[in-house]
């Protein structure tokens, strides 16, 4: 029963991040003109929409779990700010689990089980493994840039076509950050593993996060964000891999995520459809009398 309940949880979390600062990392330009920093941020805010409020869509979704593979429907709805709610209907239509998230909570009802889940977002990290977050989880959505401030200090990079934001933090850090990536990188030159342990004991002492952007050139709208935790030795990768326009704004149609931590690697696509923006939308949760909290 627990298996069906992280399963369902899954689609909705991802790990709580901040950020922090240090030096630049040299430009390495390719067909692209160099920009400044504070230059794609600028072009970033403009091009930005921050007017949407509610959010509704169907979703078909693909997990790849340390025990094995799940795919499902799920209905997504979502009013900024205030709250997310998922339902998750398997193959024969008929709901499984239901998900409300805010700010500092998280709800969960497994029909399988007739079991329910209620607590603050640190009981939820204990029972799932995972913690939620409304605030990422919406960010995500809207295919914005997961955890940018605009007032914070970063390094403007070049990679494959597109710039890169990448927050400020000792070059270490960045370093250690590329090697418990498990996609990329920075120069293929990995740390050995006593300067990697090393690296993450001062990235604790310190809460160090390292979040890298990568920005299309053309619309400067976000392909990607990662975001690595060094001092939980965690990683998040959101790939915004495919967009379309809806009500005069650009959305993703298909997004991919990869949550990492010490031995064990999980990740989710959602291939989204029948977004809709009005409102208001139906968060109805409510718990059957026979149902029993989860132990």
């Amino acid at each position: 029963m627990r298996r069906t309940a992280q399963a369902s949880v899954l689609v909705a979390l991802l790990f709580v991040v901040s950020c922090k600062s240090g030096k630049p990392l040299p430009l390495l330009g390719k067909e692209i003109p160099a920009r400044s920093p504070e230059k794609i941020i600028e072009q970033m805010m403009f091009h930005a929409y921050d007017t949407i409020r509610y959010y509704s869509a169907k979703a078909s979704v693909g997990l790849e779990l340390p025990d094995g593979n799940k795919s499902f429907k799920a209905q997504i709805r979502s009013v900024t700010d205030s709250a997310a709610w998922v339902s998750v209907v398997p193959a024969l239509g008929i709901e499984v689990a239901r998900i409300v998230i805010t700010a500092d909570s998280l709800k969960l009802m497994d029909r399988v089980s007739d079991q329910y889940f209620i607590g603050d977002t640190a009981s939820a990290k204990k029972k799932f493994g995972l913690q939620p977050s409304l605030t990422l989880l919406q960010q995500a959505l809207l295919g914005k840039a997961i955890g940018l401030e605009p007032s914070e200090k970063y390094r403007s990079d070049r990679e494959d076509g597109q710039y890169v934001l990448t927050s400020k933090e000792k070059r270490r850090f960045i370093r250690a950050a590329e090697d418990i990536s498990p996609a990329d990188t920075l120069d293929g030159k990995d740390m050995n593993d006593r300067r990697l342990e090393r690296t993450l004991r001062r990235a604790e002492e310190k809460e160090a996060v390292v979040l890298r952007y990568w920005i299309d050139p053309d619309n400067f709208q976000v392909t990607r964000v990662q975001i690595t935790d060094l001092a939980m030795d965690q990683s998040a990768d959101v790939h915004y891999e495919e967009r379309s326009t809806t009500s005069n704004v650009n959305l993703p149609t298909r997004i991919r995520i990869t949550l990492s931590e010490p031995g064990r690697i999980a990740s989710g696509t959602l291939d989204i459809s029948r977004i809709d923006l009005e409102g208001p939308v139906n968060m109805a949760f409510k718990i059957p009398e026979k149902f029993t909290p989860m132990p």
